[in-house]
C-alpha cells in the first residue's frame, strides 16, 4: 500500500507518496514563511500551513500518478494558534516553536520549575507549547481554542479533535508518566483540560480526508523530529539520530521507561503503539540551518551552495570559536537571554575562519548535548544517525564525528522526517505488523569516521563550553 506522508515544517510543507519498499514515487514541496516580529518574536499564517498541506499533497500524488492508500502527518511540534473550533477559523497568528515573548510567562511561573519538570519531563521554557497557549491568552484573544498546530491540521483533515502522544509530550501540559493531561501542569498555565484534544496514538486510524481525492485514512501522526527518530530505526534503548535543520535536534530512544534527565535534557513520548509507550530523551540546538541563513543575510556567506567551499577555504578556524545562540541556548544550558558570540577574533580571522567556526560551533554543542545523553543513560550510546539537509555539508559531518569521537551514519534519505510517518501510517493501518517491518532496511549513504584523538576533541569541546559559559552572561 502507498501512503501519502507529510511533512509539515518552519519553512516548507513537503509531502511524498511513499512504496510499500520505501521508494519515493512522488513529492512536492511548498515553502512557508515564518517572520520575525518585535519583542522575539517568530509567526506563521495558519492559512499558508493548511494551503501548503493541501497543495503539497495534491502534488505529490499527481507527480507519483498513483494513488494512496493512507495519509500521515507530522507537525513542527511547539508551534500553537488559537482557533474557533466550530468553524475552523483562525484566531491568531501561529506562533512558531522559535517564538520567544512567552519568556515573562515562564519567568512569572518560576517557583513552579522543579514540579513541572517532574510532571513532564521538560524543562519551564518559552520554546514549549504551553508558555506560548498562556502568552496568546494574555495578549491576543481568550476565544476558541488554542493547541499545538496539528490538531487544527488534523481537525480541518478529518474533523477529529486529536494530538498524538508524543506531541503532547511537547506541551508542558502532559503527566509523562501517566500519559495524560496533567490537571496541576493545566493550572500553572490556566489552560482548561477539558479544552485540549483527545491524546491518540501515532499510528492508528483517525478519520477520513478527502481534501486529496476521494476517501484516505489519516493513520499516522507525530511530532516531526521523533518521526525522524522511528524512520531511522532507532527503536533500541540507546540509539540515536539528529537532525540538522533550521535547528538541530539530537533524540535518543530510551525504551519502556520515562527517564528525567538529570543533565538539563528533555524527556518525552517518542511514541505510542496501541498500548505500548516508547520515550526518549532529547536535547536541541536552536540555530543550525538558521545560523546558516544568517551568515548569508550579514553577507559572510554567499549562498547555503558555497557552504563548504567557504569554509574549506582554511584548514581550521583559527582559533576562533562560535557559540550558535542566536535564538538563546536550549539544553542542557536553557538561557534563553544567551546571546550567540564569536570568540577567538584576531588580525589574521578570514571568512572562511568565521563560517567554519559556524559549523563547528554546531557540533560542539550537539556533542555536549550527546554527553549529557549518555551521562543519563549511564552508557554510551549505541549509535548516531543524522539527517536534514545540513547532512549536505562535509565538513560539519566530519567535525560532528571528531568531536564525538564515534561514527556519524548519514540516512540515505534528505525526507527522513516524511518516512518515518509514512512508517508509522502503515502501521496504523494494518499493512504491516511491526515497527522493524514499518521502517524497513536501509543502509547509510555515508559514514564520517573520527580524524582527530579524543584528547584533541576533548580540548576543543572544552573551549566550546568555556565560550558558551560567556554567551549565557551577555
Amino acid at each position: 500500500m502507498n501512503v501519502l506522508a507529510i511533512d509539515q515544517g518552519t519553512s516548507a510543507t513537503k509531502a511524498l507518496v511513499v512504496a510499500p519498499d520505501g521508494a519515493v514515487l512522488g513529492m512536492a514541496e511548498v515553502a512557508v514563511h515564518p517572520r520575525v516580529v518585535a519583542g522575539e518574536g517568530v509567526e506563521q499564517d495558519p492559512e499558508e500551513l493548511w494551503h501548503s498541506v493541501v497543495s503539497a499533497g495534491r502534488a505529490a500524488l499527481d507527480d507519483a500518478g498513483v494513488s494512496a492508500g493512507a495519509v500521515g502527518l507530522a507537525n513542527q511540534g511547539e508551534t500553537v494558534l488559537a482557533w474557533n473550533r466550530a468553524s475552523g477559523r483562525p484566531l491568531s497568528t501561529a506562533l512558531s516553536w522559535q517564538d520567544r515573548r512567552a519568556r515573562g510567562v515562564c519567568e512569572g511561573l518560576a517557583e513552579h520549575a522543579a514540579e513541572l519538570t517532574a510532571r513532564t519531563g521538560l524543562p519551564l521554557d518559552p520554546y514549549f507549547a504551553a508558555p506560548k497557549m498562556a502568552w496568546l491568552r494574555a495578549h491576543v484573544t481568550r476565544d476558541g481554542v488554542v493547541t499545538t498546530t496539528d490538531t487544527w491540521l488534523v481537525q480541518r483533515l478529518t474533523g477529529a479533535f486529536v494530538t498524538d502522544a508524543a506531541t503532547a509530550s511537547r506541551t508542558l501540559l502532559l503527566d509523562l508518566d501517566r500519559g495524560v493531561w496533567s490537571a496541576e501542569a493545566c493550572a500553572c498555565f490556566g489552560v482548561d483540560p477539558a479544552a485540549l484534544p483527545a491524546i491518540v496514538g501515532c499510528a492508528e486510524p483517525i478519520g477520513e480526508t478527502t481534501v486529496f481525492g476521494g476517501r484516505l485514512p489519516v493513520t499516522g501522526l507525530a511530532v516531526d523530529q521523533q518521526a525522524a527518530l522511528f524512520a531511522e530505526g532507532c527503536l533500541a534503548a540507546g540509539e540515536a539520530k539528529c537532525t540538522y535543520g533550521t535547528g538541530a535536534f539530537l533524540l535518543a530512544t530510551t525504551g519502556a521507561l520515562a527517564r528525567r534527565s538529570r543533565a538539563g535534557l528533555v524527556a518525552g513520548v517518542a511514541w505510542r503503539l496501541g498500548d505500548v509507550t516508547t520515550y526518549c530523551l532529547d536535547g536541541q540546538v536552536y540555530t543550525a540551518g538558521a545560523a546558516i541563513q544568517w551568515l548569508e543575510r550579514v553577507g559572510l556567506l554567499a549562498d547555503a551552495g558555497a557552504l563548504d567551499a567557504t569554509a574549506g577555504a582554511v584548514t581550521s578556524a583559527g582559533g576562533v570559536v562560535f557559540v550558535p545562540a542566536l535564538a538563546g541556548l536550549a539544553a542542557p544550558f536553557w538561557k534563553p537571554t544567551a546571546r550567540a558570540a564569536f570568540v577567538g577574533l584576531g588580525l589574521a580571522t578570514e571568512r572562511g575562519h568565521l563560517v567554519r567556526a559556524v559549523l563547528e560551533g554546531v557540533a560542539a554543542q550537539v556533542a555536549v548535548v550527546a554527553s549529557a545523553i549518555e551521562a543519563d543513560l549511564g552508557a554510551p550510546l549505541v549509535c548516531f544517525r543524522a539527517d536534514g539537509g545540513l547532512t549536505r555539508s562535509r565538513v560539519l559531518l566530519q567535525a560532528q564525528a571528531d568531536l564525538l569521537q564515534r561514527p556519524v551514519e548519514v540516512y540515505p534519505s534528505p525526507h527522513a522526517t516524511a518516512m518515518g510517518v509514512a512508517a508509522l501510517a502503515r502501521l496504523g493501518v494494518g499493512a504491516v505488523e511491526t515497527p522493524e517491518a514499518a521502517v524497513g532496511g536501509w543502509r547509510p549513504a555515508s559514514v564520517y569516521e573520527p580524524r582527530i584523538d579524543a584528547a584533541e576533541a576533548a580540548e576543543r569541546v572544552s573551549r566550546w563550553q568555556l565560550a558558551a559559559t560567556t554567551a549565557t552572561a551577555l
